[in-house]
């Protein structure tokens, strides 16, 4: 078994609208592991989005419970610490691909590289090396709206490994596109969670994509159901 990357403890999360409490998350429990693909399924609504961005510290408002990364407690971190695990350690893709559209693609991949005051001249060649293992070395200099929308979305992966993150969020990265260009994306992300060794979450409305996961939950009253042995 490989080493433990990610520990969710009793993890809660409520809303509150004047005197009533919206459960959504309801003592999850669940530990992840280095280089694994994990697949999220459950009806809209039932939280899966607000799962990932709680454990991703995207949403710091835990209600109860604790989340390790990597052995250190993340709740007790400033927002500034938490932004920098980000930075380094995590990679995003939304459903929505958030491309700058005044950039190239490869200008688009690399930004996240400068941000964290990389190298200009080496932030290129690693993201035409992306831009290339995503099968798009032929669209580097082209703006979003030259692209498709499965090229978009291709660009919107690169741009998440350039950081070369230890965890890979996607929050319905196939949800915006056909179903021949969802096989395609999400064929490269199982693709990429081999070659690069990173750990993959995947929240998908697609039950299909998620039996090839090695392992699959589904998400139902607040907890997360493990569907991996069901599924053989």
């Amino acid at each position: 078994m490989n080493d433990s990357i990610l520990k969710i403890i009793n993890l809660h999360k409520h809303y509150r609208s004047g005197t009533e409490v919206l459960r959504v998350l309801q003592g999850i429990n669940i530990e992840v592991y280095s280089g694994e693909f994990i697949a999220i399924t459950g009806d809209s609504g039932s939280g899966k989005s607000t799962f990932l961005n709680v454990v991703a510290t995207l949403d710091e408002d835990v209600t109860e419970g604790k989340i390790f990364f990597k052995g250190k407690e993340l709740s007790p971190l400033s927002s500034n610490e938490k932004s920098r695990i980000r930075n380094i350690s995590f990679g995003f893709i939304f459903q929505f691909h958030h491309l700058l559209t005044e950039f190239t693609a490869l200008e688009n991949v690399i930004i996240p590289g400068l941000i964290m005051g990389r190298s200009r001249s080496e932030l290129h060649d690693q993201g035409k090396s992306l831009l290339t293992r995503v099968n798009l070395q032929d669209k580097l200099d082209m703006k979003p709206n030259q692209l498709s929308g499965g090229e978009q979305q291709r660009v919107a992966v690169a741009r998440a490994l350039i950081n070369r993150p230890s965890v890979i969020f996607a929050d319905e990265p196939t949800g915006n596109l056909d179903e021949k260009n969802s096989e395609t994306v999400f064929k490269l992300l199982l693709e990429l969670n081999r070659d690069f060794a990173s750990t993959f979450i995947l929240v998908t409305h697609n039950p299909d994509l998620a039996l090839q996961s090695n392992r699959h939950f589904h998400l139902t009253a607040g907890n997360l159901v493990n569907k991996t042995r069901q599924e053989g």
